[in-house]
């Protein structure tokens, strides 16, 4: 039974915060506490439970901003797709009854940790796994390493001009192979239905424990997808160009934050220690929710 809630609202969706009032009007006089968060917007309470306002991407960021208090979220859908989001508009108050008695299950889903070495800066061997954390006086190294967090995917993608891109691939230290493409996506089986999919990629059922690794529009035929085991260490490094020169690139987690990364540079994925909990009110398998959606 839930007695603390926390609203996490996207401002760009809920114009006027509508929704957002709705919700807290409800919850009070039901006798719940109710805690107001907008993206980005500190906040040191905890919760019983999280109701995030927008769509996908607003989930994907709020999964990411809160990892460290694992509150259960679950999504009102105020964008379009929504195959995270949950609840529609139209039954906000059935599904909120439901979150006040206890009625729904909870879901872990896996998160991705990034690290980037800038220039071989403070730089371990190759597939060498530490605390996803680090130790403090690693933490205070500034530019060399840049570290962040995906619920969906980690994206390396070109920066600079329209060209291929020449990425070398590590798993546990061992290479794997040069890909020419114009990217390469590194996802969860939760982001399984969004970019790596539009790529070529495989759906996977998000409660699954593994690692895909899927090149963007790659320049030769028998480069695709390849499927990894959550322990596995990828390590993706940016040599020079197909003419000798610089590379740059750019890491992106979730669709958001961005890493710089040039020739030289590498950034080292692997399964997060946090995971995203979310709350599911409906017994619907993932298949059919996919039926759905390709139906649409």
């Amino acid at each position: 039974m839930a007695k603390q809630f926390l609203i996490y609202t996207n401002r760009q969706k809920d114009k006027g915060l509508a929704v957002t009032e709705r919700i807290r009007s409800y919850l009070e006089k039901r006798g719940r506490k109710v805690l107001l968060k907008t993206e980005g917007a500190d906040w040191s309470e905890t919760a019983d439970c999280m109701i995030v306002l927008g769509g996908d991407g607003t989930m994907l960021r709020a999964a990411r901003e809160t990892r460290e208090r694992n509150v259960p979220m679950i999504g009102v859908n105020l964008g379009t797709l929504g195959y995270l989001t949950e609840i529609e508009p139209d039954h906000l108050e059935e599904a909120l009854e439901r979150l006040i008695k206890g009625d729904y299950e909870r879901e872990s889903r896996m998160m991705l940790h990034g690290r980037a070495y800038l220039k071989g800066h403070g730089a371990e061997k190759p597939g060498e796994r530490k605390s996803e954390e680090g130790s403090e006086e690693e933490n205070k190294l500034g530019g060399s390493r840049q570290e962040d967090w995906a619920l969906n995917d980690i994206v390396i993608a070109r920066s600079g001009p329209l060209r291929i891109i020449r990425f070398n691939i590590y798993v546990n230290g061992q290479f794997l192979n040069t890909y020419c493409a114009d990217g390469m996506i590194v996802t969860t089986p939760t982001g399984s239905t969004g970019y790596n999919l539009s790529a070529g990629g495989p759906l996977v059922a998000p409660q699954a424990k593994l690692i895909i690794l899927t090149p963007i529009c790659p320049h030769t035929l028998n480069q695709r997808s390849i499927i990894l085991s959550p322990e596995d260490v990828i390590e993706i490094e940016i040599p020079q160009g197909g003419d000798g020169g610089e590379q740059t690139v750019e890491a992106s987690f979730d669709g958001g934050r961005g890493i710089p990364l040039c020739t030289g540079d590498r950034i080292r994925i692997m399964q997060s220690q946090k995971v995203a909990e979310f709350i599911r009110l409906n017994r619907v398998s993932f298949l059919e929710v996919l039926h759905g959606k390709l139906s649409d």
